[in-house]
């Protein structure tokens, strides 16, 4: 008997001790990226943010579990250019992807996104949703990436249909055709009940109109939106991938136009609970943007915006309960702890803001962004930064803590700065815009913000912010403003951090940037600084 129970202890020892190699062997495993973006959030559209009207539980449960960076920007405030800059940690002038009319390019620079570094050695990984970006960086990934809107496939291409078709496929299986009623509109997402401030409001005759002039009510249950059609896919990929070690994107398209949602999202934020932003009544007498009459007015009228806004948060929140099941996926599938979640957006939305709406330029609402990073055990959680970064940081940082450093990038890490290892002096975020009549870089250490010409005889005005007395950015401290002269030194400083990038990046524009007279002067930079 002695003997017996002496082996029967020995072979619970070694139970253990397996048990404990097991649990070693788990933690010392890659870790899996899950990359959530959503399309067109600005970075205020989350509670966790500091919104008092807007409800984002898991975004708020996500950001107290890691990491949310308070000064995040888009590397080019529209879709095609941010999202590629994402995947290769590179500026848009490197990628050669200025504009949304550069998905198509064949003949981009052949740099690899992180994903397909990650895929080339070990990984398996899918991408669902919008993929807006050229479609060599969609070539390896274990599942057949679908090809953005009705355009024919990309060289390359596996998938069977578009995103769009897929779609069009799914609200014919799960959503009943009806003929539109009265005062019904039809979009690409389904039938909709217009609000005063879409393009066709009370026009039944009208033409097909754009998805950036589409607003309303969707008449189409919630659980058949473009978000939830995203989503499913996503959940659908988790099951495939649960054994891992996997790099998985969900690109889910709202709160992009058209701003239609379903009930209960459409009620769900009374319009007059929603206050109108500050800058509405911005004349725009010393901006970069003056010159944008095609704005109208009605961003202009505050009911409108209003309900503008009502719409977008009904989006949002629709969105982060999606972003809530993917997580509880997670957990259900034991995969949490060792999964690096990334949430950020591509550019925001100015709802109102200046009397502007859409992206395209540098003010906050349109170029500021969320970002979010979880990773139990590496993260500390409830971190906030407020150092500046952008979207090229992404691609360092997800290799970093995949074990892949050191592969090309003009990003940083941010993982020195969540780790408390660096205290983000000398970070600063830079955003671009391929345009000459209005500003081409713009430049923010956190608190100075400066909108500079991209040439140096571009007619584009000037401006500069400081965003600690003047978060709504209604003071642009040079351009006409005829004080110009007191802000020259911050001036000066902002621009030299602009030239010291531009020198980094290798940028086409250095030297005409340099050359811009500064303040109708050409004074040369004095004491340019340095990133570290």
């Amino acid at each position: 008997m002695r003997t017996t129970t002496l082996l029967l202890a020995a072979l619970s020892l070694l139970v253990l001790a397996g048990d404990a190699l097991a649990g070693d062997n788990t933690k010392s495993r890659p870790p899996n990226i899950l990359f959530i973006i959503t399309d067109q959030q600005r970075w205020d559209a989350m509670s966790c943010a500091g919104n008092k009207v807007l409800k984002t539980p898991n975004l708020d449960k996500l950001a107290s579990q890691g990491v949310r960076f308070a000064n995040f920007y888009s590397a080019c405030p529209v879709c095609v250019p941010a999202r590629t800059a994402i995947l290769t940690g590179h500026s848009i002038e490197s990628n050669k992807v200025l504009s949304n009319a550069d998905v198509d390019k064949t003949d981009a620079p052949a740099f690899p996104s992180f994903d397909q570094i990650l895929l080339r050695s070990g990984y398996h990984g899918e991408y669902h949703g919008k993929y807006h970006s050229p479609y060599h960086l969609a070539l390896d990934y274990t599942h057949p990436v679908m090809w953005l809107n009705g355009k024919k496939a990309p060289p390359g291409c596996k998938a069977t249909m578009s995103e769009s078709e897929a779609f069009r496929a799914y609200l014919e299986k799960n959503v009943a055709k009806r003929p539109l009623r009265t005062g019904e509109l039809l979009q690409a997402n389904g039938i909709y009940t217009p609000i005063e401030l879409d393009g066709r409001f009370g026009k039944p005759d009208a033409p097909k109109g754009s998805q950036a002039e589409s607003y309303g009510r969707l008449e189409a249950p919630a659980e058949h939106s473009l978000a939830a059609f995203t989503a499913k896919e996503g959940l659908d990929a988790l099951d495939r991938l649960k054994d891992g070690p996997f790099t998985l994107t969900i690109s889910i398209g709202p709160p992009h136009p058209p701003m239609i949602v379903s009930e209960p999202y459409y009620s769900m934020y009374p319009p007059k609970n929603i206050a109108p932003p500050v800058s509405i009544g911005d004349p725009r007498t010393n901006s970069p943007y003056a010159d944008k009459s095609g704005e109208g007015l009605l961003y202009r009228r505050p009911p409108l915006i209003q309900q503008m806004t009502s719409i977008y948060y009904g989006m949002v929140t629709e969105v982060d309960d999606w972003i809530g099941k993917i997580l509880t996926r997670l957990d259900e599938l034991g995969l949490s702890d060792n999964t690096l979640v990334v949430f950020t957006s591509d550019h925001g939305e100015m709802l109102g803001d200046h009397g502007m709406h859409g992206k395209f330029v540098f003010y906050e609402g349109s170029v500021h962004v969320p970002l979010l990073l979880r990773l139990p055990g590496t993260i500390k959680p409830g971190t906030v930064i407020k150092a500046p970064a952008s979207h090229i940081d992404l691609f360092p940082t997800i290799l970093d803590y995949c074990g892949k450093a050191g592969h090309e990038s003009e990003g940083r890490s941010l993982r020195p700065l969540i780790e408390g290892r660096e205290d983000g002096n000398g970070r600063i975020a830079v955003s671009e815009w391929p345009a000459t009549r209005v500003p081409g870089f713009m430049v923010c250490d956190g608190r100075w913000k400066l909108l500079y010409g991209r040439e140096a005889n571009a007619p584009s005005l000037d401006a500069l912010y400081d965003l600690q007395t003047d978060p709504q950015e209604l003071n642009n401290l040079i351009g006409n403003n005829p004080d110009r002269e007191k802000h020259r030194a911050e001036a000066e400083w902002m621009k030299a951090w602009l030239v010291d990038w531009l020198t980094r990046v290798k940028s086409p524009h250095l030297d005409s940037v340099r050359q811009r007279p500064f303040l109708a002067d050409s004074q040369p930079i004095k004491n340019a600084p340095k990133q570290n």
